[in-house]
């Protein structure tokens, strides 16, 4: 399970719906979420760059914070 923040430059409401329309069509994606700030937050067991690649078609995107769940790190921790 991954946690991607993508920051995003979209200028109407339409490309908005069309971005979260293509993020939540992508297999593994569990939630999809943006903020004011054109920030949008996917989770879920997905490759972020073929996330990036997708949006790149309709707006600027690129890749502001990338990381595993909680869940998996606290499994990996015990296991060392």
């Amino acid at each position: 399970m991954k946690k991607v923040v993508l920051k995003l430059d979209f200028h109407d409401e339409k490309c908005r719906q069309k971005v979260m329309k293509t993020t939540s069509g992508t297999s593994g994606v569990e939630s999809v979420a943006m903020d004011k700030d054109q920030k949008l937050t996917v989770t879920g067991d997905i490759d972020p760059f073929s996330v990036v690649r997708k949006l790149r078609k309709l707006c600027h995107a690129e890749i502001v914070v990338r990381r595993k769940s909680r869940r998996r790190r606290k499994k990996s921790r015990k296991r060392l």
